[in-house]
């Protein structure tokens, strides 16, 4: 069997893409949180995912090099001075000029935190624009404000005149100073106490120490380069050099850590490169469900092989450079074959690739993660897993209920209702299902649902047990379908001819007779509930 290939940018079909179309589609369960497949469904290749890696901005975020260049102030009010002494903090040579200057400002100047402060009392002339790498303006009235900006932007300085956007090509957003990490911040004027106040978040949040940190990376790169690194063991480095950082930010950095970490990467040096293979759980659709550690992975991945059913969100996580290909199966439509995904999974990692598989929900739970753990170990290929928050976890957070309540359930247990063959799965053990003392969740339940409520039935379940189907947990189009046991199969199909769509499980037991949204078994007519 030819593998599925993929070209240097991955982004071109290839041979072993071909073959995957001709191939069909996998005959296994989907995976977590996803919806059934039927065995007529057709085949489909991976492809990458192509734009969408940035939503609009409403102003594009850039730094200026100020260091020894000359910059314009026009105005002397305390409206000016902030600018002047940001300027000045920069590195800039400040040339203040104004009739009338106030006394904050001749302090300023005379205790500039960075480059020199000059202050001319006179009125600003087009004179004055030409050779300034930036132009600021504390303009009296509008037809100054215009005025300004016309003469700088006839000479090609970008020009801010202050509270009056109209005029201004760039605009300073709220600032947190470790530098040289540098933070900044921008409403696009919409709301400044708002980014203030994201502002102080993100100061309590960043420790002190990254200055440090951030001053010997810069100190350090030198050393780095002169090693001659490839662009993975330059990765290698940086990344080990971050984690230090990370886990010890209030410690400054030695000597003897640069060392460490140069040794290191002077050692891999001389080692092929190896690639690793990492199952991240997307969790259920709510990207603020994310773990810190699947993000980490995320963000050092060179690709990222996801599921139809993670979301853009999500993906918005991965590091920006990193290629990404979708893989997943949809609901009775055209599905990637499972061997397929292997093949092209263990190919990248050998390549010396950092592939993240990122899988919706746990992977661990009926998402075919033993499959790509066995593929990655026969190949030779490190693999390990992050898991994520599964949709039970999801779903019982969302019905804020404990699905093991002291008083009603002593066991938790999951079961699929759909297997390779896309019927019920004939082994299911319906006495253990119908315990009345369990709490039961049902993945992919929607083509058999029927089936599975009339074998519960049959082996004696009690029909009036609360059971709500979840279609798309925690996502924003979230919908849930309250109903007795014994009716949700009319619930379930009213719901989706009303609309309900997305991936669908199903949770039934006593302890969910505490669960919000559980008075709507009290209505005679069950319903569905959208949240």
């Amino acid at each position: 069997m030819s593998s599925p290939g993929v070209d240097a940018t991955l982004g071109k079909r290839s041979v072993g893409e071909d073959n995957l179309r001709s191939r069909g589609a996998d005959r296994g369960d989907a995976d977590p949180m996803s919806a059934e497949r039927t065995p007529s469904e057709t085949g489909r290749a991976p492809r990458q995912r192509e734009g969408g890696r940035m939503e609009k901005l409403a102003r594009l975020p850039v730094f200026f090099a100020l260091q020894g260049r000359r910059v314009l102030v026009a105005g002397g009010r305390e409206p000016a001075v902030w600018k002047a002494e940001l300027l000045s903090a920069a590195g800039a040579r400040v040339e203040v000029i104004a009739p009338d200057v106030c006394e904050e400002m001749w302090h300023l100047a005379a205790a500039a935190p960075g480059g020199p402060i000059a202050i001319h009392k006179r009125r600003w002339s087009p004179d004055d624009l030409p050779g300034a790498a930036i132009a600021i303006a504390d303009a009296e009235d509008e037809a100054e404000a215009e005025a300004f900006a016309a003469a700088a932007r006839a000479v090609g300085v970008p020009v801010n005149v202050v509270d009056k956007p109209a005029f201004c090509d760039f605009a300073f957003g709220a600032i947190v100073n470790r530098s040289p990490l540098v933070v900044g911040i921008s409403t696009d004027g919409a709301a400044p106490v708002f980014g203030q106040a994201i502002r102080a978040k993100i100061e309590a949040l960043l420790p002190q120490g990254f200055k440090a940190w951030a001053q010997a990376a810069q100190s350090w790169r030198s050393a780095v380069s002169a090693l001659g690194l490839s662009f993975q063991g330059r990765r290698r480095f940086w990344e080990s050099f971050a984690a230090r950082a990370m886990a010890e930010p209030n410690r400054p950095p030695e000597d003897a850590d640069r060392d460490a970490l140069l040794a290191v990467a002077e050692a891999g040096q001389a080692l092929p490169e190896v690639g690793s293979v990492v199952l991240v759980g997307a969790g259920p659709g709510d990207p603020e469900l994310l773990t810190l550690k699947a993000v980490r992975a995320l963000q050092s991945a060179d690709v990222v092989l996801y599921d139809d059913l993670v979301s853009d969100a999500v993906l918005d996580f991965a590091r920006r450079e990193a290629k990404k290909m979708l893989v997943g199966k949809t609901g009775y439509g055209p599905s990637c074959k499972q061997d397929d995904i292997n093949a092209l999974m263990v190919q990248l990692a050998r390549e010396g690739r950092r592939v993240v598989r990122l899988k919706g929900g746990e992977p661990m739970i009926f998402g075919r993660a033993g499959e790509e753990i066995s593929a990655c170990r026969a190949a030779g290929v490190r693999v390990e897993v992050v898991p994520g928050i599964s949709a039970p976890q999801g779903a019982a957070s969302r019905l804020v209920a404990s699905l093991t309540h002291r008083d009603h359930a002593r066991r938790l247990q999951f079961v699929t209702a759909h297997a390779r063959d896309g019927k019920l799965p004939r082994d299911l053990d319906f006495k253990a299902l119908s315990d009345k003392a369990a709490t039961t969740v049902v993945y992919m339940p929607r083509r058999t649902l029927p089936d599975l409520v009339a074998e519960l039935a049959a082996a004696g379940v009690d029909l009036a047990t609360p059971a709500v189907a979840v279609f798309s947990v925690t996502r924003a189009d979230e919908q849930m379908v309250w109903s007795p046991l014994g009716s949700l199969v009319t619930a379930v199909a009213a719901a989706v001819d009303e609309g309900a769509a997305g991936p669908c499980i199903v949770l039934y037991g006593h302890a969910l007779s505490a669960a919000e949204g559980a008075e709507a078994l009290l209505d005679p007519a069950p319903r569905t509930a959208q949240i």
